[in-house]
């Protein structure tokens, strides 16, 4: 089988050589691998299968972030992540300006920041695959698509958690111009990082939907819009004028606000943990789901 693969330099898919001829118009031609890439794929071939579900989707995860940092991209990414959150901890949200020694200015945007950031991440994970036409391929190589889902979506949380790490300049200024309670900033980012990983999870799922990566982060957008808008007070107020207070408390239990909120406080509640979890695991079951109906299909 290794001797139909190649893969394309500056993408992590997977794609069928000369001798396996593609769809018409999705990606035909190709640049030869070299000697030495062509060895490094046969190799991650052999070892696909031959050992645990946990050794195959390290395999999908190397892959995934390799494909990131081959191509400008990811260090984009990450600069642009980098001025925003200084920019809005240091300028909206007047960081010196309230005399006080914590990051509330800083996490208080991340479920905004995150809105149209978090889909630009994932919005390539299968449309990606679609539009090459490989996700056949991929699936049909000796790995479960459940270990490939969970592979690609780690690789992406893994990146997202580089990308939070890097602001640690903020925590640092902090602690220089005052004594925060860093527990409470641990939590915080705790919580960022459970924030993130429900967007990013979002954002695989309407990946799978379609393979134009535009509609997919459109998509995203939209759900993680309303994920934000259920518990926010604006609206939480609206909503005590037509319906009755349990109404509006089933209704906030679904924001990411309300339970991201806990964690801005230190609060290391067990039931916003859950929360974030499950709306994961809902999302890449549901993606699962989406894969399998498109094979059988």
């Amino acid at each position: 089988m290794s001797e139909n693969i190649q893969q394309l330099p500056s993408s992590p898919a997977l794609l069928p050589s000369s001798g396996t001829e593609a769809p018409e118009g999705e990606g035909r031609h190709r640049p030869p691998l070299s000697r030495r890439d062509q060895g490094t794929l046969e190799a991650e071939q052999r070892g696909w299968g031959e050992g645990s579900a946990l050794a195959n989707i390290k395999t999908i995860m190397k892959r995934e972030l390799s494909g990131y940092f081959t191509s400008p991209i990811a260090y984009v990414f990450l600069v642009i992540f980098l001025l925003l959150t200084g920019f809005f901890t240091f300028t909206i949200g007047n960081f010196f300006e309230r005399g006080e020694a914590s990051l509330v200015s800083f996490f208080t945007w991340h479920p905004w920041l995150y809105l149209f950031l978090v889909p630009a991440v994932g919005m390539r994970l299968w449309s990606e695959e679609r539009r090459l036409g490989t996700m056949e391929l991929l699936l049909t190589m000796p790995i479960t698509s459940w270990q490939a889902i969970v592979g690609k979506f780690l690789a992406s949380w893994l990146f997202l958690a580089l990308a939070l790490a890097l602001t640690f300049p903020v925590a640092i200024t902090v602690n220089y111009f005052g004594t925060p309670d860093n527990g409470v900033i641990f939590a915080g980012y705790v919580g960022s990082l459970m924030l993130a990983g429900s967007y990013l999870a979002v954002s695989c799922m309407t990946s799978a939907l379609t393979r134009n990566q535009v509609i997919s982060f459109i998509l995203s957008v939209m759900i993680c819009l309303f994920l934000i808008l259920a518990g926010y007070t604006p609206v939480t107020d609206l909503l005590t004028r037509v319906a009755s207070p349990v109404v509006v408390d089933i209704v906030a239990a679904f924001s990411v606000m309300t339970h991201f909120e806990g964690f801005q406080r230190g609060v290391l509640d067990t039931r916003d943990v859950v929360f974030f979890a499950s709306v994961i695991g809902f999302m890449l079951f549901t993606t699962g789901v989406i894969i399998r109906n498109q094979r059988a299909g």
